[in-house]
């Protein structure tokens, strides 16, 4: 059984700074829309989950042995159909047009409410190698900061804790008698930020925004009635293996759920609210000293204003212009 998770491909800005000249006009559909490099890149990835899974999948789509789904972004379900056609080409009775050697895949979403320049436009004259370098390294620790740093199990457990609690119980249920033998594949299309808090949750994130068309791979295996848990990472070029702290790189099922439960959170909302102990007393207490200090602020402004605009103080001494003089 496999799971992967992929970050979309690449796409043209989500904005641009007020002075860019590049606006979203200069771009062929818009901000934050996958581009045909993108589209070529989820291809390519399509076709090596094709090549790594000769003969785990089959080599025809059969709806019963996978699921996809996606977030609910253009750029997100364009990546997931570009990397099925990848996956999936057409062969036999499933070619519905002898020139076309793609066929549909269906992508399944939930509304969403329940970098530099490599398109061929000049970057403007700031935009200098150091100026980049400086920028990937704020940006990267603008990731470390999100996901890390501070209270990290906390954070995991309400951001990839969810995902990856899916995961789990996916991997448990294959692993059950009653499991759905036919279902080997569930791929979900998201993003950067998706596939980092996965990796945070499971203590694998390596501190570096993933790359365009990455894709986090889990694989549950059986052998002589265990099952085992191997995890790999693809960036843009090369695919890695990622060992779980604390477990082998092939980890047992049990092993693997036992250490990823701190990361999984059993109830998200009522994780998510504040302790009704003392908040009342320390809302009350904050509130006052707040208002003693705008109290303070205020009266310090009126002051000021008061000195500059009364004409009864004291002058120093000031020539005056007679009407010859003007």
């Amino acid at each position: 059984f496999l799971c992967g998770l992929f970050r979309h491909g690449d796409r043209s800005p989500i904005r641009a700074y007020p002075t860019d000249p590049y606006q979203e006009s200069a771009w062929p559909q818009g901000f934050g829309q996958l581009s045909q490099v993108g589209m070529q890149q989820h291809y390519n990835l399509g076709q090596f989950l094709r090549k790594r899974y000769t003969g785990f999948l089959n080599e025809s789509y059969d709806r019963h042995e996978i699921s996809v789904r996606s977030t609910d972004y253009d750029r997100t379900l364009m990546s997931a159909e570009a990397n099925l056609a990848g996956l999936y080409p057409p062969s036999g009775s499933q070619v519905f047009n002898p020139n076309v050697k793609w066929q549909p895949v269906p992508v399944h979403t939930v509304p969403m409410a329940e970098e530099r320049s490599q398109h061929n436009l000049t970057a403007p004259d700031w935009v200098t190698p150091e100026v980049m370098s400086k920028l990937k390294y704020l940006k990267d620790f603008g990731f470390r900061t999100l996901f890390g740093v501070y209270k990290p199990i906390e954070k995991s457990r309400l951001q990839g804790g969810m995902l990856l609690g899916e995961i789990v119980k996916n991997l448990t249920a294959m692993a059950s008698e009653h499991s759905r033998p036919r279902l080997k594949l569930m791929m979900l299309s998201a993003h950067d930020t998706t596939v980092t808090a996965l990796q945070a949750s499971l203590k694998v994130f390596n501190g570096i925004q993933p790359p365009y068309a990455s894709c986090h791979i889990i694989e549950l295996y059986k052998d002589n009635g265990s099952f085992s848990v191997s995890m790999f990472y693809r960036n843009d070029t090369e695919l890695y293996q990622l060992q779980l702290p604390g477990c082998a790189l092939d980890c047992p099922l049990e092993d693997f759920k036992a250490l990823t439960k701190p990361s999984i959170s059993d109830d998200r909302d009522a994780e998510c609210q504040l302790s009704s102990h003392g908040t009342n007393k320390e809302v009350i207490i904050s509130l006052a000293v707040s208002g003693c200090l705008l109290f303070l602020l205020v009266a310090m402004l009126l002051a000021v204003i008061c000195r500059q605009t009364d004409p009864m103080r004291t002058r120093g001494y000031e020539h005056v212009i007679n009407g010859d003089e003007s």
